[in-house]
């Protein structure tokens, strides 16, 4: 009977420490513009700090993240954008309330081919060259060459925020050729002389392509720092508010982001912090 009692005991024992391990557990679905770059180096930095937790990233889409939030199918959803009516309408039909974190502004380079001469198109010269008005590259000094367009997949938070930008809600241009992620993007436009595409300023393939500048202004830190450059928007991080949880391990993640640590890592893979930080060098939570 004791022996029956201990070997159950250390069953409870070992059952209980796989659920505390399960619980650390972390998963985030959602933005090519969260997940491609900055989430490898925000996971591997935080795993370092805390070895008893685990965080897994799923690459996808914006509505895909917050979507899956919301049937229960991950515990963070990364965001390019703001919830659209469908969503909100769903999360109210649920009950569910998702609070959203800001994590930090991220900037949307237009690329050409690398032995492209172009090195600058003003702003109505995107929106017309995106939205189909200019088809040709003779009508902004290139050659006498039609102009192939690429751009992300219609889910994609950026496919929206770019529209919003620098088309003022125009619609893409039919045969614009969409793409899942900015690797595809900057491929494409690395092997057609004759290609143009967006793609997140901190994921600029340099090898195959070149940024322009727009209006004479530079994609960089300093011009999304300084709100001189045009296409810029604010990356975020959604969770399930719970009544009466003041911490989680998707929280405490979120936290971990949004941290002086964080922004750090944030700001060296080419974005800009959204948090103030103070002269001890700690973020400043709002």
């Amino acid at each position: 009977m004791k022996t029956y009692i201990r070997t159950l005991l250390a069953a409870m024992v070992l059952a209980s420490a796989t659920l505390a391990a399960q619980a650390e557990n972390v998963a985030i679905k959602g933005s090519n513009t969260f997940g491609e770059k900055l989430a490898p180096l925000l996971i591997k930095a935080y795993q370092e700090k805390y070895p008893d937790r685990k965080v897994e990233i799923e690459v996808s889409n914006s509505a895909y993240g917050i979507f899956s939030l919301l049937e229960g199918g991950c515990d963070i959803a990364a965001s390019s954008r703001i919830l659209n009516e469908d969503e909100l309408r769903i999360s109210r039909s649920e009950n569910i309330t998702l609070t959203s974190h800001a994590v930090g502004y991220y900037g949307i380079a237009i690329v050409v081919n690398a032995k492209s001469a172009l090195r600058n198109l003003t702003s109505k010269q995107v929106r017309d060259i995106f939205s189909g008005a200019i088809t040709n590259w003779s009508a902004v000094g290139g050659p006498d060459a039609p102009i192939a367009v690429h751009i992300s997949s219609s889910q994609t938070g950026t496919y929206l925020g770019f529209q919003e930008l620098a088309l003022s809600q125009r619609a893409y241009r039919k045969d614009a050729q969409e793409h899942n992620t900015y690797a595809e993007i900057s491929a494409a436009v690395g092997q057609d002389p004759n290609a143009i595409g967006f793609t997140a300023m901190s994921m600029v393939d340099t090898e195959q392509t070149h940024a322009l500048s727009i209006n004479g202004i530079a994609p960089s830190q300093l011009a999304l720092s300084e709100n001189i450059y045009p296409y810029a928007r604010l990356l975020r991080l959604y969770t399930i508010k719970t009544k009466g949880e003041r911490s989680s391990p998707a929280l405490r993640f979120v936290r971990f982001v949004r941290s002086a640590a964080g922004q750090r890592i944030l700001e060296e893979a080419g974005f800009v912090r959204h948090l103030a930080v103070n002269k001890s060098g700690k973020a400043v939570q709002f």
